[in-house]
């Protein structure tokens, strides 16, 4: 396969494209949470309903992440991504249009389908366009940087939209950001394809029946009673599908998910404290949101003000990671960061519903910054344990991570709210959770990470992106 010429034009052209496209998939993780009193109320949902309109996403997405390079692999990467964003486009409008509750959860899990497709598609074109490492490091930072900004200003443009809107222009405003992505990209050269990849089409089978049957038991086990026959059944099936989901991969020439990869300790304490992190940051939001909007009363503008301090420090956190981890070590300043988490868990326990809104907001800060540190601090230690080549899919696992643990804080704190009465309970239940899995995964990552040393933000993008093969 020939390279996209090193034209400065085109690989600009490629480089906004795939930011647009990023920018909305990571929008809208964190988007709706702004818009769940409302779409309760239209369309006649409680908690347990809400938390599908959120995990349909975050589930779709995570079960089949590893699957979405392959896919550009033999397809195309320009093909697989175009058609990424058309169908994130169509779901969006579906979403937009939604009559009901159902309605809206399929298609949110059409929108992960796409965000699935097209993310690791972005990095490839990226790699092709930007041949030059340092060129290419640079232009990883950009995109990565727009991600990180629309996840942490979700919440605030959500609350713009709807006060000015309604719920349902969230989604519709992805349609004409997606089409302008299409119409960027639709010049660039195509490239080549690789049929002779192979799809791991029964591992991917496998995994989807996996979580999803994981979530549905933590959605739906509150409302149906835990020693009911659905979900008894759900259990069981559960369990079985992870069984086969591991004996596959391990019996793959080419399995979706490398179990080799777990051998090395760091790999695994990186995936389990990138899980740790979304469980406890996409858990509160849907917690605070519920309480914000519901308890409290505050409209979707006022609660995204009242993120506000949360979601900035996301983004100053992130831009901090490397120099603070430079400065202090990785396993202390990672230690330090899910300290952060549980005090400010623990800190968010005298912010009652009934309290000042004053007193939540140190709290955020903290849950904030330990949120955007520890997303790019956990990517170096993964990438340093796996071979070059195959550094596109490590960190598709830990992409994957990130979301199922986002879709389990949200079905294990929505339960909280579901089955612990009253209300005050069980946001204190949540915050317990939170402070214990934050505290559990500083101690995993302080055993794992004995000796490691930082490598540069540079280092690790060459890395990534130098992995990413479209060919």
């Amino acid at each position: 396969m020939t390279p996209l010429a090193n034209n400065s034009a085109t690989a600009r052209r490629v480089l906004a494209a795939t930011s647009i496209s990023y920018t909305i998939v990571l929008l809208d993780a964190s988007i709706v949470n702004v818009a769940l009193e409302q779409i309760g109320t239209t369309l006649r949902s409680g908690v347990t309903g809400l938390q599908w309109v959120v995990n349909a996403y975050t589930l779709s997405f995570a079960s089949l992440l590893l699957s979405g390079g392959t896919l550009g692999d033999r397809l195309g990467a320009k093909n697989v991504y175009l058609a990424g964003l058309a169908l994130f486009a169509l779901a969006s409008a579906l979403c937009g249009m939604a009559p009901s509750l159902a309605t809206l959860a399929g298609a949110r899990a059409l929108q992960g389908m796409g965000s699935a497709m097209l993310v690791p598609c972005s990095l490839a074109l990226i790699n092709r366009a930007f041949p030059d490492p340092a060129r290419r490091a640079s232009a990883v930072g950009v995109w990565m940087g727009c991600g990180g900004i629309a996840m942490a200003s979700g919440p605030l443009v959500g609350g713009i939209l709807i006060h000015a809107f309604g719920w349902r222009s969230i989604f519709a405003v992805n349609v004409p950001i997606a089409l302008l992505g299409i119409w960027l990209t639709r010049s660039i050269e195509r490239d080549g394809c690789a049929p002779h990849r192979h799809f791991d089409l029964a591992g991917q089978a496998a995994a989807i029946a996996a979580l999803g049957t994981l979530i549905a038991v933590l959605i739906e086990g509150s409302r149906l009673g835990w020693r009911s026959a659905p979900i008894l059944l759900g259990i069981a099936l559960c369990g079985a599908a992870w069984m086969l989901f591991l004996v596959i991969e391990q019996h793959r020439a080419e399995p979706m998910l490398p179990l080799s990869f777990f051998r090395s300790p760091l790999f695994s304490a990186s995936t389990a404290v990138s899980m740790a992190s979304a469980f406890v940051f996409y858990g509160l939001l849907f917690t605070f949101s519920i309480s914000y909007q519901t308890i409290r009363g505050f409209s979707a503008l006022e609660t995204g003000l009242a993120f506000l301090p949360m979601t900035a420090m996301v983004a100053i956190g992130g831009l901090a990671s490397h120099r603070l981890a430079k400065r202090y070590g990785t396993r202390f300043s990672m230690c330090a960061a899910f300290a952060f988490y549980a005090a400010g868990s623990l800190g968010m326990l005298a912010a009652t519903p009934h309290a000042p809104y004053w007193l939540a907001v140190a709290p955020m800060l903290a849950i904030g910054l330990a949120s955007g540190f520890i997303s790019p601090a956990a990517t170096a230690p993964a990438m340093g344990t796996v071979e070059k080549q195959r550094g596109a899919v490590a960190a598709a696992v830990l992409n994957s991570a990130r979301q199922t643990g986002a879709a389990l804080g949200v079905a294990i704190f929505g339960g909280f709210m579901s089955a612990v009465h009253p209300f005050e309970m069980a946001m204190h239940v949540a915050l317990g959770t939170a402070a214990t899995v934050a505290l559990i995964a500083a101690l995993v990552w302080w055993m794992a990470a004995r000796g490691f040393s930082t490598a540069s933000p540079r280092e690790i993008l060459v890395t990534a992106c130098n992995s990413c093969k479209s060919d």
